[in-house]
């Protein structure tokens, strides 16, 4: 079975098969097959000139924990040849196992149902730590970057590292989401840079408070792909670089109507009031009314809407939906029809196919929620995970942009932390 197939199973059959085994214990990478993975990654490597700069990283080996940033599949190309010929541990969601999940298990990968928690997931990777002598990469902000600007991270990563007791890197890439942006994966011309430092020694992780490790983290996750664009004056020349950049952009900062921006070539335009902005081979968009230059500048305008929306008490989505079930690595299923409702609540999903059918997930329960744009042909999308199975949600209106979940997710959890004054562990 191809990914992009829809299988049709009923909910019944579903419910009766295998799950993932997350409790099945993370192997170190088998040398064998290290030349496999330098042919999957050293092409695209040297062919996007890729350099790594390693700072605090001099006589470091092994144990160690590692965090990336998360733009492109790319991410793990780099990740790979950053240490090669060592290999260390990925974290992988489970739809990344599909079709391949015994290559993948011998790779030394740790399946990962996204924003859930996950016990097993801290086994794992203390087995491969503590017990193996090796080292775990992990990107903990769980979904590629919309628009190549730092996502939200969950602070239970300063817990996370203090509990490992390992000196903890960060891998910080640049320009991964230019050469391949998630609204559109046709690939471009574009050099790319990476740090690798190491931002936490052991005697750190002993001596900082848990808030002060994270505020560490924290500050070496900042990246901005636009701003590094022009700093270093890379030109993107290929005449399809704005196609789908409606997809995160949805909101029309001219007239303010949601859901009617589209795209072709490298121009942006607005349906409902007509205005256009053309992207330059700069990355920044010219336009003949006052408006947004730089792309992150207007993303995080929608992001400060939303929260406004949220705040007011009107904020409200409730939609039509094809849901599909990842119970397992053997591919999607298509449950059938039902509702995709978000309010103040947090997600309520519900069926047609089978009345007792519900998954409810509080603002708390997610610090983010993981969507796709033309998910292998399926439509944009959204998935929610329960410990057993992942769904991957589709609106039938497809003008409704999903990218407004993602901020409504991310806000509602701000927000309901905010009002209820707590500090709660996130869920990568």
């Amino acid at each position: 079975m191809k990914i992009s197939d829809i299988v049709y199973k009923s909910y019944d059959e579903v419910k009766a098969m295998p799950r993932f085994d997350f409790k099945k214990r993370t192997r170190k990478p088998s040398n064998l097959l290290k030349p496999l993975m330098l042919l999957l990654c050293l092409p695209e490597y040297l062919q996007r000139k890729s350099k790594v700069t390693k700072i605090n990283m001099k006589g470091l080996k092994p144990p160690f924990f590692m965090l990336c940033n998360h733009n492109s599949f790319f991410d793990f190309k780099v990740a790979t040849m950053t240490m090669f010929p060592r290999v260390g541990c990925n974290v992988v969601a489970i739809d990344g196992f599909i079709g391949r999940e015994n290559l993948l298990r011998n790779c030394g990968c740790i399946g990962k149902r996204k924003f859930t928690n996950d016990p097993e997931l801290i086994f794992n990777i203390k087995h491969i730590l503590k017990n193996k002598k090796g080292f775990v990469s992990i990107y903990p902000e769980a979904r590629y970057s919309l628009v190549g600007t730092t996502s939200p991270l969950p602070d239970s990563l300063g817990k996370m590292a203090k509990m490992f007791d390992v000196p903890v890197v960060v891998l910080n890439s640049h320009g991964h989401h230019l050469a391949q942006p998630v609204w559109n994966l046709k690939k471009r011309k574009c050099h790319t840079e990476s740090t690798l430092t190491q931002i936490l020694t052991r005697e750190d992780l002993k001596s900082l408070s848990m808030d002060e490790v994270n505020a560490r983290i924290q500050e070496a996750f900042v990246y901005d792909d636009y701003k590094w664009q022009k700093d270093n004056n890379i030109h993107i020349t290929e005449d399809f670089r704005a196609e789908g950049l409606h997809l995160p952009l949805y909101k029309c900062p001219i007239c303010g109507s949601e859901h009617h921006m589209n795209s072709k070539g490298a121009d942006l335009y607005c349906e409902s009031c007509k205005t256009r902005w053309h992207m330059n081979e700069l990355g920044e968009l010219e336009c003949d009314k006052k408006s947004f230059s730089h792309i992150p500048h207007w993303f995080e305008w929608q992001r400060a809407q939303v929260n406004k929306e949220i705040r007011s008490g009107k904020y409200h989505y409730e939609e039509e939906v094809m849901i599909d079930s990842l119970p397992n690595a053997t591919g999607y299923y298509r449950l059938g029809k039902g509702k995709l409702i978000h309010t103040s609540d947090g997600f309520r999903l519900v069926g047609d196919f089978a009345p007792d059918f519900e998954v409810a997930k509080r603002p708390l329960e997610n610090f983010g929620v993981h969507i796709e744009y033309d998910y292998f042909g399926r439509g944009n999308g959204v998935s929610l995970s329960t410990s057993s199975d992942t769904y991957y949600i589709y609106p039938i209106d497809q003008k409704q942009s999903v990218t407004k979940l993602h901020f409504a997710a991310e806000e509602l959890y701000k927000i309901t932390k905010e009002n209820m004054n707590i500090g709660k562990e996130e869920i990568i």
